[in-house]
């Protein structure tokens, strides 16, 4: 049976992650202190005891969850037997370091590196996402393109549910026209800004020089990328797919689809939260979903 193990991105945060692994044995606790080190900040501070708002922070949420999904991979050990893997938007990050593609230390510091640069986008123009729910995605990607302002479909999470990004004004435009169009909802996220959109441009040309930089191996199995739902082992082509990632979309349907294409019969989630599973059961009811879990 082909194992798929997905890594979740930002959103799937809470207070208290990671706590359980760090108290698990000398190995983990060193790498979270490493973590701590690496960020110059202690952030297991902010994952175990901080609160909402502060773990909210994209600065924080980001390694916070690459690093409980990394971490989690490492100490499931000889049980981590991945036949393809795949991340969502963040994820992707976790997903490499997890299938041995990238060190565990450069990982963390391009994801640091990451969510700054996204976060000075943000400040650049004021931008915003939107679910949109119970339309197909052509329907969604055609209003986006009438829309004079930037909005684009930017998440595609599962079938009927589509994350749209851009300008204020062009989200709300688009909410409105695809609300006529028969949405069930245009829900208006809360979020720090138009990620995955032309708007990230600033933050992708702030991270290709340090992608370009970074050692990509090749990874242990297969690794299916947003930006086109295909699966990569050259470390190459995932470098040029990383960059594209920013202002690129996140076809998480389409990279479902093409695990169960390939074979997948189970998919493991690897990080705090269950939203992965729940997507995954949206494009197949069959398929067999999991939370990874060390045994005690």
């Amino acid at each position: 049976m082909k194992t798929a193990y997905v890594f979740p991105g930002q959103g799937a945060q809470f207070v208290g992650m990671g706590q359980d692994l760090y108290n698990l044995n000398d190995e983990t606790k060193a790498l979270f202190e490493k973590a701590n080190d690496i960020l110059g900040f202690r952030i297991t501070d902010i994952m175990f005891t901080g609160t909402d708002d502060q773990l909210k922070q994209t600065n924080v949420t980001q390694p916070a969850i690459f690093l409980h999904s990394v971490i989690l991979a490492k100490a499931l050990g000889d049980q981590f037997k991945p036949d393809m893997v795949a991340g969502h938007s963040l994820g992707e990050f976790s997903a490499l370091v997890s299938a041995g593609a990238l060190s565990f230390e450069d990982g963390l510091k391009l994801v640091a590196q990451r969510a700054n640069a996204m976060q000075r986008a943000c400040e650049i123009e004021p931008s915003t996402m939107a679910a949109i729910l119970g339309l197909e995605d052509a329907v969604v990607e055609e209003i986006c393109s009438k829309v004079d302002d930037v909005v684009v479909a930017a998440n595609y999470n599962c079938p009927g549910q589509l994350v749209i990004s851009g300008s204020i004004s062009g989200v709300d435009k688009a909410c409105a026209l695809l609300t006529e169009a028969g949405a069930k909802r245009a829900l208006k996220l809360n979020v720090g800004g138009a990620f995955h959109s032309p708007l990230m441009e600033p933050a992708k040309v702030e991270l290709q020089a340090a992608i370009e930089a970074v050692e990509i191996k090749t990874p242990i199995c297969p690794i299916y990328q947003n930006v086109d739902a295909t699966s990569y082992t050259d470390a190459e082509t995932i470098k040029k797919n990383l960059i594209a990632q920013l202002t690129g979309a996140v076809r998480w349907t389409q990279t479902v689809q093409n695990m169960l294409l390939d074979g997948a019969e189970a998919f493991v989630e690897v990080g705090p939260g269950n939203v992965l599973q729940g997507l995954v059961k949206k494009v197949n009811r069959q398929v067999q979903t999991s939370a990874a879990s060390i045994a005690e």
